[in-house]
């Protein structure tokens, strides 16, 4: 009956979805605003594509809007987390209370096209943390500045700052059954041998001190692997993902996101234009920043090509305004800090000072900094020397004969066969894989709670996929050797396991 229910409202609300060629519809609206009549664009905050008519924009959130409250009819407490219809996948994100991302992705019959949902609702989650990283929570710009114009000027070019990393040309390249063997919204470790270990948190020791009383934070990363981090593991991912997009020696010089999920050497789409115009961001030029300084401008943190190396070392950028520091709220401890990333070859150090200390006027920037250079510079070139000397490269933790994910979902660390290694499976036997983790986040959301499990699946063409789960870990692995009964495959995964 829903499913019939939902067919005759896609097909009276969404018939005008498809006549612009647009393949994906990403919006971002608030249930607590636009209730009366007349004032329904009152609840749009954000819509991508922003140059389609405010008809169609208000024909797919009242769609969302309807199934959100109809949803919850049946489940108070979980509303709507996806519809699957004939033409459009609906994928919902609740970022905040009352406040809705939600992804309708059209369906067609191209088999680069099949996605996980989990994955469609990651990219959400993750573009809220990191706006929130940044900007504060989109509730608290709202209250700031209730007519919605200060929170709209944020939202249009950071999201399209954001979607521009997942373009390939003028077309956006969501993580398909191509990417089922990574999992965003973790961090991937560098594991260390002993003597590095302890260099490393000799290190850690003197940045910690860099503030003088007050406690400095830090991420260290090797390439693109985190070696070290003081910070909850929330805050860790936002920050991690960020630096790989922007500030690693990888993303600086490549002028592109090295992040695993993306596709090497894209260019940049053409949709930033569309959405920085003035007619959709209203007056942003005399709008407050939001993110704790006063240059009345809106800060754009993931433009491409902004990061440069200075010759001290540290990382320069004129995103917060010309000699400004950037600042950062960190969602676990409630702290807004200063961000200094610093950079040795392929090792990159962000520090992070509370704006506490330099408010009170205890100690200034280039304070700090000096404290860097002048305390920490031999550990860190003892550190780089002793991490490349132990490194393998891009392939150092490929296991031979296994294209497998592990992921630890309590400490948000995850590692993968490397992406070159990956690429050598057969699609039937990704595609086998994709839908045996489907079968996993359907069994996850069923019971809401862990719950161990073993699946194999014989694949068409005879490749083993084989996802294994237990006590908040998960391990999903490929076999292809034709000749392997399901016994051999799960003697495969046991020794890999013991390993």
């Amino acid at each position: 009956v829903f499913k019939g229910f939902y067919e005759i409202l896609e097909a009276m609300g969404m018939a005008s979805m498809s006549s612009n060629g647009e393949s994906l519809k990403l919006c971002v609206f608030d249930l607590r605003r636009g209730q009366n009549e007349g004032q329904e664009l009152d609840k749009i905050l954000f819509f991508y594509p922003p140059d389609v008519t405010f008809s169609t924009q208000l024909s797919v959130i009242g769609l969302s809007e309807g199934l959100i409250t109809f949803t919850r009819l049946f489940s108070p407490e979980a509303a709507c987390e996806v519809i699957e219809a004939e033409r459009h996948s609906h994928v919902f994100h609740e970022a905040e209370p009352d406040i809705w991302m939600v992804m309708v992705v059209e369906k067609n019959k191209e088999i680069e096209a099949i996605w996980r949902v989990d994955a469609l609702q990651k990219v959400l989650k993750e573009v809220h943390s990191l706006f929130v990283m940044f900007h504060g929570s989109v509730r608290s710009l709202l209250d700031k500045e209730p007519s919605g114009g200060l929170i709209r000027s944020h939202l249009y070019p950071f999201i399209t700052d954001y979607l521009n990393d997942l373009s390939v040309g003028k077309k956006l390249q969501l993580p398909s059954f191509r990417e089922t063997l990574k999992e965003r919204g973790t961090v991937q470790m560098l594991t260390l041998a002993r003597d590095a270990a302890l260099e490393v948190q000799s290190l850690v020791g003197v940045l910690d001190s860099c503030a003088g009383t007050l406690r400095c934070h830090s991420v260290i990363l090797f390439h693109d692997l985190l070696v070290s981090t003081t910070l909850s593991p929330d805050d860790t991912v936002d920050l991690f993902t960020f630096s790989v997009m922007r500030l690693t020696s990888n993303a600086l010089s490549s002028g592109t996101s090295s992040w695993s999920y993306l596709r090497k050497g894209s260019s940049l789409s053409q949709t930033s234009s569309r959405s920085t115009s003035p007619q959709l961001l209203g007056s942003s030029d005399s709008l407050p920043s939001g993110n704790g300084n006063d240059a009345g401008r809106v800060i754009r943190p993931l433009q491409h090509n902004k990061w440069s190396k200075g010759k001290d070392g540290f990382l320069v950028t004129d995103i917060w305004g010309k000699d400004a520091t950037p600042t950062i709220w960190l969602q676990q401890r409630e702290e807004r800090v200063h961000l200094l990333a610093y950079q040795h070859k392929c090792l990159t150090l962000v520090l992070l000072v509370p704006t506490e200390a330099i408010v009170n006027g205890e100690l200034d920037i280039s304070f700090v900094k000096h404290q860097v250079t002048e305390n920490a510079s031999a550990k860190i070139l003892k550190v780089e020397e002793k991490l490349s000397k132990g490194w393998g490269g891009e392939n150092a933790y490929h296991v031979s004969g296994y294209r497998y994910l592990l992921v630890d979902n309590d400490m948000e660390v995850s590692r993968a066969s490397p992406s070159g290694k990956v690429a050598t499976l057969a699609k039937e036997t990704l595609l086998a894989v994709n839908k045996l983790r489907e079968t996993v986040d359907t069994e996850k959301s069923r019971t809401k709670e862990e719950k161990d499990m073993e699946i194999c699946i014989r694949a068409k063409n005879n490749a083993w996929a084989i996802a294994r789960v237990t006590r908040g870990k998960e391990l999903y692995m490929a076999l292809e050797k034709a000749s392997d009964t399901l016994l051999d495959a799960t003697d495969s995964v046991q020794s890999f396991s013991n390993r």
